[in-house]
Protein backbone atom coordinates (compact mmCIF):
# COMPACT_ATOMS: atom_id res chain seq x y z
CA UNK A 1 0.00 0.00 0.00
CA UNK A 2 0.90 3.76 -0.75
CA UNK A 3 -0.01 7.23 -0.75
CA UNK A 4 -0.71 9.96 -2.81
CA UNK A 5 1.87 12.79 -2.49
CA UNK A 6 0.70 16.56 -2.72
CA UNK A 7 1.27 17.09 -6.82
CA UNK A 8 -0.54 13.42 -7.22
CA UNK A 9 -3.78 14.59 -5.53
CA UNK A 10 -3.57 18.00 -7.54
CA UNK A 11 -3.60 15.93 -10.50
CA UNK A 12 -6.13 13.23 -9.22
CA UNK A 13 -8.61 16.61 -8.08
CA UNK A 14 -8.33 18.42 -11.00
CA UNK A 15 -9.00 15.48 -13.44
CA UNK A 16 -12.06 15.07 -11.36
CA UNK A 17 -13.39 18.48 -11.41
CA UNK A 18 -12.90 18.72 -15.13
CA UNK A 19 -14.12 15.81 -16.50
CA UNK A 20 -17.11 16.22 -14.07
CA UNK A 21 -17.48 19.63 -15.41
CA UNK A 22 -16.81 18.31 -19.19
CA UNK A 23 -20.20 16.11 -18.38
CA UNK A 24 -22.14 18.68 -17.31
CA UNK A 25 -21.77 21.25 -20.05
CA UNK A 26 -21.96 18.49 -22.96
CA UNK A 27 -25.84 17.74 -21.69
CA UNK A 28 -26.88 20.87 -21.13
CA UNK A 29 -29.54 21.74 -24.01
CA UNK A 30 -30.54 24.37 -25.98
CA UNK A 31 -32.85 27.34 -25.14
CA UNK A 32 -36.31 25.88 -25.06
CA UNK A 33 -35.60 22.06 -25.53
CA UNK A 34 -36.83 19.63 -22.78
CA UNK A 35 -34.61 16.45 -22.65
CA UNK A 36 -36.74 13.58 -23.91
CA UNK A 37 -35.49 9.88 -23.83
CA UNK A 38 -33.76 9.85 -27.02
CA UNK A 39 -31.41 12.52 -25.57
CA UNK A 40 -31.07 10.54 -22.43
CA UNK A 41 -30.78 7.17 -23.44
CA UNK A 42 -29.58 7.36 -27.24
CA UNK A 43 -27.85 11.05 -27.09
CA UNK A 44 -29.82 11.74 -29.67
CA UNK A 45 -29.19 9.35 -32.34
CA UNK A 46 -26.13 11.85 -33.05
CA UNK A 47 -22.72 9.93 -32.11
CA UNK A 48 -20.12 10.57 -34.06
CA UNK A 49 -17.35 7.41 -35.01
CA UNK A 50 -14.59 9.07 -33.00
CA UNK A 51 -17.48 9.01 -29.85
CA UNK A 52 -18.57 5.34 -30.67
CA UNK A 53 -14.92 3.72 -30.43
CA UNK A 54 -13.68 5.77 -27.41
CA UNK A 55 -17.24 4.71 -25.64
CA UNK A 56 -17.23 1.24 -26.55
CA UNK A 57 -13.54 0.86 -25.06
CA UNK A 58 -14.22 3.36 -22.09
CA UNK A 59 -17.53 1.22 -21.07
CA UNK A 60 -15.57 -2.26 -21.62
CA UNK A 61 -12.12 -1.05 -19.95
CA UNK A 62 -12.15 -0.61 -16.36
CA UNK A 63 -10.95 -2.27 -12.98
CA UNK A 64 -12.94 -5.64 -14.07
CA UNK A 65 -10.47 -5.17 -16.92
CA UNK A 66 -7.42 -3.60 -15.77
CA UNK A 67 -7.27 -5.28 -12.20
CA UNK A 68 -8.58 -8.20 -13.30
CA UNK A 69 -6.65 -9.14 -16.37
CA UNK A 70 -3.84 -7.46 -14.59
CA UNK A 71 -4.07 -10.01 -11.87
CA UNK A 72 -4.79 -12.76 -14.65
CA UNK A 73 -1.39 -11.70 -16.58
CA UNK A 74 0.42 -11.94 -13.42
CA UNK A 75 -1.09 -15.42 -12.36
CA UNK A 76 -1.43 -17.33 -16.31
CA UNK A 77 0.56 -14.69 -18.37
CA UNK A 78 -0.04 -13.14 -22.07
CA UNK A 79 -3.03 -16.11 -23.02
CA UNK A 80 -5.46 -13.69 -21.03
CA UNK A 81 -4.83 -11.16 -23.66
CA UNK A 82 -6.87 -13.54 -25.94
CA UNK A 83 -9.97 -11.43 -24.14
CA UNK A 84 -8.65 -8.55 -25.64
CA UNK A 85 -7.40 -9.44 -29.23
CA UNK A 86 -10.01 -11.82 -29.83
CA UNK A 87 -12.41 -9.21 -29.10
CA UNK A 88 -10.70 -6.92 -32.33
CA UNK A 89 -12.24 -9.64 -34.56
CA UNK A 90 -15.43 -9.97 -32.83
CA UNK A 91 -15.54 -6.01 -33.61
CA UNK A 92 -15.51 -6.43 -37.09
CA UNK A 93 -17.99 -8.74 -37.24
CA UNK A 94 -20.44 -6.82 -35.12
CA UNK A 95 -19.96 -3.86 -37.44
CA UNK A 96 -20.30 -5.75 -40.71
CA UNK A 97 -23.27 -8.29 -40.04
CA UNK A 98 -25.28 -7.05 -36.61
CA UNK A 99 -25.10 -3.25 -36.87
CA UNK A 100 -27.13 -3.00 -40.25
CA UNK A 101 -29.84 -4.95 -39.03
CA UNK A 102 -30.29 -3.12 -35.75
CA UNK A 103 -29.85 0.60 -37.17
CA UNK A 104 -32.78 -0.49 -40.33
CA UNK A 105 -35.04 -1.53 -37.34
CA UNK A 106 -34.07 1.47 -35.10
CA UNK A 107 -33.33 -0.67 -32.41
CA UNK A 108 -32.52 1.01 -29.29
CA UNK A 109 -32.28 -1.75 -26.43
CA UNK A 110 -31.76 -5.23 -26.94
CA UNK A 111 -34.68 -6.77 -25.29
CA UNK A 112 -36.96 -4.30 -27.44
CA UNK A 113 -35.02 -6.41 -30.65
CA UNK A 114 -35.97 -9.63 -28.80
CA UNK A 115 -39.90 -8.84 -28.69
CA UNK A 116 -39.76 -7.50 -32.32
CA UNK A 117 -38.39 -10.45 -33.61
CA UNK A 118 -40.35 -13.22 -31.17
CA UNK A 119 -42.26 -11.31 -28.62
CA UNK A 120 -43.55 -9.69 -25.72
CA UNK A 121 -43.14 -12.55 -22.97
CA UNK A 122 -39.15 -12.81 -23.85
CA UNK A 123 -38.80 -9.25 -23.48
CA UNK A 124 -39.53 -8.68 -20.33
CA UNK A 125 -38.17 -12.31 -19.20
CA UNK A 126 -34.51 -10.79 -20.80
CA UNK A 127 -34.89 -7.48 -19.53
CA UNK A 128 -35.44 -8.35 -15.65
CA UNK A 129 -32.32 -11.05 -16.37
CA UNK A 130 -30.51 -8.13 -17.51
CA UNK A 131 -31.20 -5.82 -14.39
CA UNK A 132 -30.08 -8.75 -12.38
CA UNK A 133 -26.94 -9.54 -14.15
CA UNK A 134 -25.74 -5.75 -14.70
CA UNK A 135 -26.62 -4.71 -11.24
CA UNK A 136 -25.42 -7.77 -9.44
CA UNK A 137 -22.51 -8.96 -11.36
CA UNK A 138 -21.09 -5.94 -13.71
CA UNK A 139 -22.12 -3.20 -11.42
CA UNK A 140 -20.38 -4.76 -8.27
CA UNK A 141 -17.48 -6.04 -9.70
CA UNK A 142 -16.14 -2.74 -11.47
CA UNK A 143 -17.14 -0.56 -8.04
CA UNK A 144 -15.04 -3.90 -6.20
CA UNK A 145 -12.00 -4.03 -8.11
CA UNK A 146 -12.34 -0.19 -8.39
CA UNK A 147 -12.06 0.10 -4.66
CA UNK A 148 -9.07 -2.24 -4.24
CA UNK A 149 -6.58 -0.01 -6.80
CA UNK A 150 -8.03 3.24 -5.60
CA UNK A 151 -7.08 1.62 -1.37
CA UNK A 152 -3.97 0.54 -2.33
CA UNK A 153 -2.96 3.29 -4.15
CA UNK A 154 -4.11 5.90 -2.56
CA UNK A 155 -4.60 4.33 0.66
CA UNK A 156 -7.93 5.12 1.62
CA UNK A 157 -10.39 3.21 3.25
CA UNK A 158 -11.88 0.26 0.54
CA UNK A 159 -15.33 1.23 1.83
CA UNK A 160 -14.77 5.25 1.32
CA UNK A 161 -13.17 4.46 -1.90
CA UNK A 162 -16.74 1.89 -3.02
CA UNK A 163 -18.87 5.20 -2.14
CA UNK A 164 -16.98 7.40 -3.69
CA UNK A 165 -17.11 5.69 -6.82
CA UNK A 166 -20.14 4.93 -6.95
CA UNK A 167 -21.37 8.42 -6.25
CA UNK A 168 -19.49 10.14 -8.25
CA UNK A 169 -20.11 8.10 -11.41
CA UNK A 170 -23.80 7.78 -10.91
CA UNK A 171 -23.97 11.88 -10.65
CA UNK A 172 -21.11 12.45 -13.82
CA UNK A 173 -23.77 10.57 -16.21
CA UNK A 174 -27.37 11.99 -14.20
CA UNK A 175 -28.21 15.09 -15.95
CA UNK A 176 -26.88 13.52 -19.76
CA UNK A 177 -27.45 10.18 -19.61
CA UNK A 178 -25.44 8.58 -22.23
CA UNK A 179 -24.48 11.55 -24.22
CA UNK A 180 -22.41 12.64 -20.91
CA UNK A 181 -21.13 9.63 -20.95
CA UNK A 182 -20.25 8.87 -24.93
CA UNK A 183 -18.89 12.52 -25.17
CA UNK A 184 -15.98 12.71 -22.75
CA UNK A 185 -15.08 9.30 -22.80
CA UNK A 186 -12.77 10.47 -25.75
CA UNK A 187 -11.20 12.41 -23.09
CA UNK A 188 -11.31 9.00 -20.74
CA UNK A 189 -9.66 7.27 -23.35
CA UNK A 190 -6.60 8.98 -23.79
CA UNK A 191 -6.30 9.44 -20.17
CA UNK A 192 -5.98 5.21 -20.07
CA UNK A 193 -3.82 4.78 -22.68
CA UNK A 194 -1.33 7.08 -21.87
CA UNK A 195 -1.65 6.59 -18.46
CA UNK A 196 -1.31 2.66 -18.88
CA UNK A 197 1.71 3.30 -21.63
CA UNK A 198 3.59 4.87 -18.96
CA UNK A 199 3.32 2.29 -16.36
CA UNK A 200 4.02 -0.18 -19.09
CA UNK A 201 7.26 1.93 -20.39
CA UNK A 202 8.55 2.59 -16.45
CA UNK A 203 7.87 -1.29 -15.39
CA UNK A 204 9.74 -2.80 -18.46
CA UNK A 205 12.31 -0.22 -17.86
CA UNK A 206 13.20 -1.30 -14.22
CA UNK A 207 13.27 -4.37 -15.13
CA UNK A 208 15.44 -3.74 -18.12
CA UNK A 209 18.00 -1.67 -16.41
CA UNK A 210 20.04 -0.15 -18.41
CA UNK A 211 19.08 -2.34 -21.87
CA UNK A 212 15.77 0.13 -21.57
CA UNK A 213 12.03 -0.76 -22.12
CA UNK A 214 13.38 -3.51 -25.09
CA UNK A 215 15.55 -5.20 -22.38
CA UNK A 216 13.18 -5.32 -19.88
CA UNK A 217 10.41 -7.35 -22.48
CA UNK A 218 13.18 -9.46 -22.98
CA UNK A 219 14.14 -10.24 -19.98
CA UNK A 220 10.31 -11.12 -19.43
CA UNK A 221 10.15 -13.57 -22.30
CA UNK A 222 13.31 -15.31 -21.21
CA UNK A 223 12.84 -15.55 -17.54
CA UNK A 224 9.09 -16.33 -17.92
CA UNK A 225 8.81 -18.16 -21.02
CA UNK A 226 6.13 -19.58 -19.80
CA UNK A 227 3.91 -16.50 -19.36
CA UNK A 228 3.90 -16.04 -23.29
CA UNK A 229 2.49 -19.02 -24.02
CA UNK A 230 -0.62 -17.93 -25.91
CA UNK A 231 -2.17 -21.26 -26.70
CA UNK A 232 -2.23 -23.01 -23.32
CA UNK A 233 -1.00 -27.06 -23.46
CA UNK A 234 -3.49 -29.41 -21.35
CA UNK A 235 -0.72 -29.71 -18.67
CA UNK A 236 -0.93 -26.07 -17.75
CA UNK A 237 -2.28 -25.41 -14.26
CA UNK A 238 -4.16 -22.57 -15.47
CA UNK A 239 -5.53 -24.81 -19.25
CA UNK A 240 -8.95 -24.76 -17.07
CA UNK A 241 -9.20 -21.32 -17.54
CA UNK A 242 -8.16 -20.79 -21.08
CA UNK A 243 -8.37 -24.32 -22.64
CA UNK A 244 -5.87 -24.25 -25.64
CA UNK A 245 -7.35 -23.68 -28.95
CA UNK A 246 -10.68 -22.50 -27.23
CA UNK A 247 -10.27 -18.90 -27.16
CA UNK A 248 -9.34 -19.15 -31.23
CA UNK A 249 -12.07 -21.54 -32.34
CA UNK A 250 -14.17 -22.45 -29.04
CA UNK A 251 -16.11 -21.28 -26.29
CA UNK A 252 -14.19 -17.66 -26.11
CA UNK A 253 -16.52 -16.98 -29.39
CA UNK A 254 -19.63 -17.16 -28.02
CA UNK A 255 -18.81 -15.17 -24.82
CA UNK A 256 -17.15 -12.39 -27.26
CA UNK A 257 -20.06 -12.04 -29.87
CA UNK A 258 -22.56 -12.08 -26.52
CA UNK A 259 -20.67 -9.24 -25.11
CA UNK A 260 -19.82 -7.08 -27.89
CA UNK A 261 -22.89 -7.85 -30.19
CA UNK A 262 -25.85 -8.25 -28.02
CA UNK A 263 -25.17 -6.34 -24.69
CA UNK A 264 -26.82 -3.72 -24.17
CA UNK A 265 -24.29 -1.34 -22.22
CA UNK A 266 -21.87 -2.04 -24.87
CA UNK A 267 -24.28 -1.90 -28.15
CA UNK A 268 -25.73 0.97 -26.89
CA UNK A 269 -22.92 3.34 -28.05
CA UNK A 270 -23.54 2.35 -31.87
CA UNK A 271 -27.17 2.00 -31.66
CA UNK A 272 -26.79 5.98 -30.85
CA UNK A 273 -24.61 6.31 -33.92
CA UNK A 274 -26.16 9.11 -36.27
CA UNK A 275 -25.84 6.78 -39.11
CA UNK A 276 -24.70 3.20 -40.34
CA UNK A 277 -21.31 4.68 -41.41
CA UNK A 278 -20.84 6.55 -38.30
CA UNK A 279 -21.06 3.07 -36.48
CA UNK A 280 -19.00 0.75 -38.60
CA UNK A 281 -16.30 3.80 -38.16
CA UNK A 282 -16.61 3.31 -34.53
CA UNK A 283 -16.43 0.11 -34.11
CA UNK A 284 -13.54 -0.53 -36.37
CA UNK A 285 -11.59 2.54 -34.36
CA UNK A 286 -12.48 0.28 -31.04
CA UNK A 287 -10.66 -2.77 -32.69
CA UNK A 288 -7.27 -1.45 -33.19
CA UNK A 289 -7.65 0.36 -29.59
CA UNK A 290 -8.41 -3.93 -28.05
CA UNK A 291 -5.25 -4.35 -29.74
CA UNK A 292 -3.29 -1.93 -28.02
CA UNK A 293 -4.96 -3.31 -24.20
CA UNK A 294 -2.72 -6.12 -23.78
CA UNK A 295 0.17 -3.70 -23.67
CA UNK A 296 -1.30 -1.56 -21.40
CA UNK A 297 -3.12 -4.44 -18.87
CA UNK A 298 -1.54 -7.44 -19.27
CA UNK A 299 2.46 -6.49 -19.46
CA UNK A 300 2.24 -4.52 -16.05
CA UNK A 301 0.83 -8.00 -14.33
CA UNK A 302 3.47 -10.23 -15.87
CA UNK A 303 6.56 -7.73 -15.25
CA UNK A 304 5.29 -7.77 -11.68
CA UNK A 305 5.97 -11.48 -11.38
CA UNK A 306 9.68 -10.02 -10.98
CA UNK A 307 8.96 -6.52 -9.34
CA UNK A 308 6.63 -8.19 -6.77
CA UNK A 309 6.75 -11.75 -6.18
CA UNK A 310 5.28 -12.70 -3.36
CA UNK A 311 1.89 -10.54 -3.82
CA UNK A 312 -0.97 -12.45 -1.50
CA UNK A 313 -3.54 -11.99 -4.26
CA UNK A 314 -2.78 -11.49 -8.34
CA UNK A 315 -5.15 -8.50 -8.46
CA UNK A 316 -2.93 -6.95 -6.45
CA UNK A 317 -0.18 -6.72 -9.15
CA UNK A 318 -1.39 -3.87 -10.94
CA UNK A 319 -2.07 -1.12 -7.69
CA UNK A 320 1.61 -2.77 -6.64
CA UNK A 321 3.05 -1.88 -9.89
CA UNK A 322 1.41 1.77 -9.85
CA UNK A 323 3.12 2.27 -6.26
CA UNK A 324 6.38 2.51 -7.86
CA UNK A 325 5.24 5.46 -9.92
CA UNK A 326 7.44 8.88 -8.99
CA UNK A 327 5.72 11.53 -7.67
CA UNK A 328 3.74 13.08 -10.41
CA UNK A 329 3.42 10.05 -12.61
CA UNK A 330 1.87 8.40 -9.92
CA UNK A 331 -1.05 10.99 -10.16
CA UNK A 332 -1.48 10.92 -14.09
CA UNK A 333 -1.76 6.96 -13.50
CA UNK A 334 -4.04 6.85 -11.03
CA UNK A 335 -6.60 9.46 -12.93
CA UNK A 336 -5.92 7.44 -15.99
CA UNK A 337 -7.54 3.95 -13.79
CA UNK A 338 -10.45 6.23 -11.70
CA UNK A 339 -11.33 7.69 -15.45
CA UNK A 340 -11.68 3.91 -16.35
CA UNK A 341 -13.68 2.79 -13.28
CA UNK A 342 -15.79 6.06 -13.83
CA UNK A 343 -16.39 5.84 -17.47
CA UNK A 344 -17.18 2.08 -17.34
CA UNK A 345 -19.36 2.93 -13.79
CA UNK A 346 -21.65 5.64 -15.27
CA UNK A 347 -21.88 3.43 -18.59
CA UNK A 348 -23.60 0.29 -17.14
CA UNK A 349 -25.59 2.74 -14.40
CA UNK A 350 -27.08 4.61 -18.15
CA UNK A 351 -27.50 1.20 -19.65
CA UNK A 352 -29.81 0.08 -16.28
CA UNK A 353 -31.41 3.12 -16.35
CA UNK A 354 -32.45 2.51 -19.93
CA UNK A 355 -33.29 -1.22 -19.81
CA UNK A 356 -35.35 -0.58 -16.60
CA UNK A 357 -37.35 2.80 -18.39
CA UNK A 358 -38.00 1.59 -21.80
CA UNK A 359 -38.62 -1.86 -21.89
CA UNK A 360 -40.32 -2.26 -17.75
CA UNK A 361 -41.55 0.90 -16.67
CA UNK A 362 -43.00 2.58 -20.18
CA UNK A 363 -43.81 -0.98 -21.63
CA UNK A 364 -45.83 -1.60 -17.97
CA UNK A 365 -47.77 1.70 -18.58
CA UNK A 366 -47.97 1.78 -22.07
CA UNK A 367 -46.49 4.90 -22.74
CA UNK A 368 -44.91 5.82 -26.06
CA UNK A 369 -41.10 7.59 -25.90
CA UNK A 370 -39.12 9.16 -28.52
CA UNK A 371 -36.57 6.86 -28.33
CA UNK A 372 -38.77 4.00 -29.87
CA UNK A 373 -39.63 6.55 -32.75
CA UNK A 374 -36.33 8.20 -34.47
CA UNK A 375 -38.82 10.39 -36.96
CA UNK A 376 -39.98 12.07 -34.42
CA UNK A 377 -44.10 11.83 -35.51
CA UNK A 378 -45.43 9.90 -32.81
CA UNK A 379 -47.91 11.58 -30.68
CA UNK A 380 -45.99 12.19 -27.90
CA UNK A 381 -46.02 14.30 -24.65
CA UNK A 382 -43.74 16.43 -22.95
CA UNK A 383 -45.16 15.38 -19.51
CA UNK A 384 -44.77 11.66 -20.72
CA UNK A 385 -40.84 12.04 -21.81
CA UNK A 386 -40.38 14.22 -18.70
CA UNK A 387 -42.00 11.49 -16.30
CA UNK A 388 -39.38 8.78 -18.62
CA UNK A 389 -36.51 10.49 -17.94
CA UNK A 390 -37.10 11.17 -14.06
CA UNK A 391 -37.91 7.52 -13.79
CA UNK A 392 -34.63 6.74 -15.52
CA UNK A 393 -32.61 8.79 -13.06
CA UNK A 394 -34.32 7.45 -10.13
CA UNK A 395 -33.34 3.34 -11.22
CA UNK A 396 -30.05 4.68 -12.01
CA UNK A 397 -29.91 6.30 -8.03
CA UNK A 398 -31.10 2.46 -7.24
CA UNK A 399 -28.75 0.61 -9.26
CA UNK A 400 -25.92 2.02 -8.23
CA UNK A 401 -26.44 1.95 -4.06
CA UNK A 402 -27.66 -1.51 -4.66
CA UNK A 403 -24.61 -2.03 -5.50
CA UNK A 404 -22.28 -0.62 -3.66
CA UNK A 405 -24.29 -2.08 -0.78
CA UNK A 406 -23.46 -6.02 -2.23
CA UNK A 407 -20.71 -5.18 -3.95
CA UNK A 408 -18.37 -6.80 -0.70
CA UNK A 409 -20.59 -9.49 0.14
CA UNK A 410 -20.73 -11.17 -3.70
CA UNK A 411 -16.96 -10.44 -4.20
CA UNK A 412 -14.74 -9.84 -1.65
CA UNK A 413 -13.61 -13.60 -1.16
CA UNK A 414 -12.44 -14.24 -4.60
CA UNK A 415 -8.92 -14.02 -5.71
CA UNK A 416 -9.05 -13.66 -9.47
CA UNK A 417 -12.36 -11.63 -9.99
CA UNK A 418 -11.94 -11.44 -13.57
CA UNK A 419 -12.46 -15.11 -14.24
CA UNK A 420 -14.81 -15.74 -11.91
CA UNK A 421 -16.68 -13.27 -13.76
CA UNK A 422 -16.24 -15.21 -16.68
CA UNK A 423 -17.11 -18.16 -15.27
CA UNK A 424 -20.42 -16.98 -14.13
CA UNK A 425 -21.25 -14.88 -17.00
CA UNK A 426 -20.89 -18.06 -18.81
CA UNK A 427 -23.92 -19.83 -17.03
CA UNK A 428 -25.92 -17.45 -19.73
CA UNK A 429 -23.75 -16.17 -23.00
CA UNK A 430 -24.05 -19.27 -24.97
CA UNK A 431 -28.31 -19.28 -24.46
CA UNK A 432 -27.81 -15.23 -25.54
CA UNK A 433 -25.81 -15.87 -28.45
CA UNK A 434 -28.03 -18.68 -29.51
CA UNK A 435 -31.25 -16.58 -29.46
CA UNK A 436 -29.95 -13.56 -31.22
CA UNK A 437 -28.21 -15.69 -33.80
CA UNK A 438 -31.10 -17.04 -34.47
CA UNK A 439 -33.54 -13.86 -34.11
CA UNK A 440 -31.13 -12.44 -36.62
CA UNK A 441 -30.71 -14.82 -39.65
CA UNK A 442 -33.05 -17.96 -39.11
CA UNK A 443 -36.73 -16.98 -40.24
CA UNK A 444 -37.72 -19.51 -38.70
CA UNK A 445 -36.75 -19.19 -35.17
CA UNK A 446 -39.80 -18.79 -32.58
CA UNK A 447 -40.43 -17.48 -29.22
CA UNK A 448 -41.07 -20.62 -27.52
CA UNK A 449 -37.05 -22.20 -29.47
CA UNK A 450 -35.83 -18.57 -28.20
CA UNK A 451 -37.20 -18.90 -24.76
CA UNK A 452 -36.58 -22.52 -24.66
CA UNK A 453 -32.46 -22.10 -25.55
CA UNK A 454 -32.27 -19.42 -22.77
CA UNK A 455 -33.24 -21.81 -20.31
CA UNK A 456 -31.33 -24.93 -21.10
CA UNK A 457 -28.64 -22.51 -21.28
CA UNK A 458 -28.71 -21.86 -17.48
CA UNK A 459 -29.72 -25.53 -16.50
CA UNK A 460 -27.23 -27.03 -18.28
CA UNK A 461 -23.97 -24.41 -17.69
CA UNK A 462 -25.32 -25.05 -13.77
CA UNK A 463 -25.16 -28.64 -14.69
CA UNK A 464 -21.67 -28.69 -15.57
CA UNK A 465 -20.55 -26.08 -13.02
CA UNK A 466 -22.61 -27.68 -10.03
CA UNK A 467 -19.25 -29.11 -7.83
CA UNK A 468 -18.59 -33.24 -7.41
CA UNK A 469 -18.56 -32.69 -3.36
CA UNK A 470 -21.92 -31.37 -3.76
CA UNK A 471 -23.45 -34.39 -5.71
CA UNK A 472 -22.44 -33.26 -8.95
CA UNK A 473 -21.06 -35.15 -11.72
CA UNK A 474 -16.89 -34.85 -11.57
CA UNK A 475 -16.43 -35.56 -14.77
CA UNK A 476 -18.94 -32.35 -15.85
CA UNK A 477 -16.83 -30.46 -13.28
CA UNK A 478 -13.39 -30.90 -14.43
CA UNK A 479 -15.18 -29.33 -18.21
CA UNK A 480 -13.24 -25.95 -18.82
CA UNK A 481 -15.73 -23.21 -18.50
CA UNK A 482 -15.11 -22.64 -21.87
CA UNK A 483 -15.50 -25.53 -23.45
CA UNK A 484 -19.00 -26.12 -21.63
CA UNK A 485 -19.91 -23.01 -23.02
CA UNK A 486 -19.29 -24.09 -27.06
CA UNK A 487 -20.87 -27.73 -25.47
CA UNK A 488 -23.87 -25.66 -23.88
CA UNK A 489 -24.43 -23.34 -27.01
CA UNK A 490 -24.63 -26.36 -29.41
CA UNK A 491 -27.22 -28.17 -27.20
CA UNK A 492 -28.99 -25.30 -26.33
CA UNK A 493 -29.14 -24.30 -30.27
CA UNK A 494 -30.48 -27.57 -31.26
CA UNK A 495 -32.82 -27.67 -28.52
CA UNK A 496 -34.60 -23.77 -29.82
CA UNK A 497 -34.23 -24.93 -33.70
CA UNK A 498 -36.61 -28.07 -32.64
CA UNK A 499 -38.90 -26.42 -30.66
CA UNK A 500 -39.19 -23.69 -33.20
CA UNK A 501 -40.21 -26.69 -35.85
CA UNK A 502 -42.50 -27.63 -33.39
CA UNK A 503 -44.29 -24.68 -32.36
CA UNK A 504 -44.18 -22.53 -35.36
CA UNK A 505 -44.63 -18.60 -34.54
CA UNK A 506 -48.12 -17.14 -34.86
CA UNK A 507 -48.51 -14.81 -38.24
CA UNK A 508 -47.46 -11.84 -37.66
CA UNK A 509 -45.07 -12.12 -34.50
CA UNK A 510 -41.53 -11.32 -36.41
CA UNK A 511 -41.19 -7.66 -37.16
CA UNK A 512 -37.73 -7.59 -37.84
CA UNK A 513 -37.15 -6.38 -41.45
CA UNK A 514 -34.74 -7.34 -43.56
CA UNK A 515 -35.67 -5.18 -46.44
CA UNK A 516 -32.85 -2.50 -47.19
CA UNK A 517 -30.29 -4.23 -45.05
CA UNK A 518 -27.16 -4.43 -46.92
CA UNK A 519 -23.98 -6.27 -45.88
CA UNK A 520 -21.75 -4.51 -47.97
CA UNK A 521 -19.04 -2.44 -46.23
CA UNK A 522 -16.94 0.73 -47.77
CA UNK A 523 -13.01 0.25 -48.79
CA UNK A 524 -11.71 1.86 -45.33
CA UNK A 525 -13.62 -0.73 -43.24
CA UNK A 526 -12.41 -3.61 -45.33
CA UNK A 527 -8.71 -2.24 -45.31
CA UNK A 528 -9.04 -1.80 -42.04
CA UNK A 529 -10.41 -5.42 -40.96
CA UNK A 530 -7.65 -6.86 -42.77
CA UNK A 531 -4.90 -4.97 -41.11
CA UNK A 532 -6.58 -6.01 -37.83
CA UNK A 533 -6.62 -9.97 -38.93
CA UNK A 534 -3.03 -9.42 -40.01
CA UNK A 535 -1.79 -8.39 -37.07
CA UNK A 536 -3.49 -11.18 -35.20
CA UNK A 537 -2.03 -13.87 -37.27
CA UNK A 538 1.48 -12.60 -36.43
CA UNK A 539 0.96 -12.16 -32.49
CA UNK A 540 -0.16 -15.70 -32.33
CA UNK A 541 2.28 -16.77 -34.78
CA UNK A 542 4.73 -15.25 -32.42
CA UNK A 543 3.80 -16.50 -29.10
CA UNK A 544 1.95 -20.01 -29.87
Amino acid sequence: MTSLSQIDLIVVIAYAIGIFGLAQWVSREKAGHTKDTSDYFLASKSLPWWAIGASLIAANISAEQIVGMSGSGYAIGLAIASYEWMAALTLLIVGKWFLPIFLKNEIYTMPQFLEQRFGPTIRTVMAIFWLALYVFVNLTSILWLGSIAVTQVAGVNQDVALIGLGVFALVYQLRGGLKAVALTDIVQVTLLVLGGLVISYLTLSKIGGDAGVLGGFSRLTTELPEKFDMILSPDNPFYKDLPGLSVLIGGMWIANLSYWGFNQYIIQRALAAKSLSEAQKGVVFAAFLKLLMPVIIVLPGIAAVLLAPDLAKPDQAYPTMMGLLPVGLLGLVFAALVAAIIASTASKINSIATIFTLDLYAKAKGVQNRAQDASGKADLTTAHEKQLVLVGRISAVVATLLAIATARPLLGSLDQAFQYIQEFSGFVTPGITVIFLLGLFWKGATEAGALIGAVASVLLSFLFWFPADWGGVAALNAVPFMNRMMIVFFVSLALAVVVSLVRPAREGSNRITMQGVSFGTTAGFNIAGAIVVVILIALYTAWW
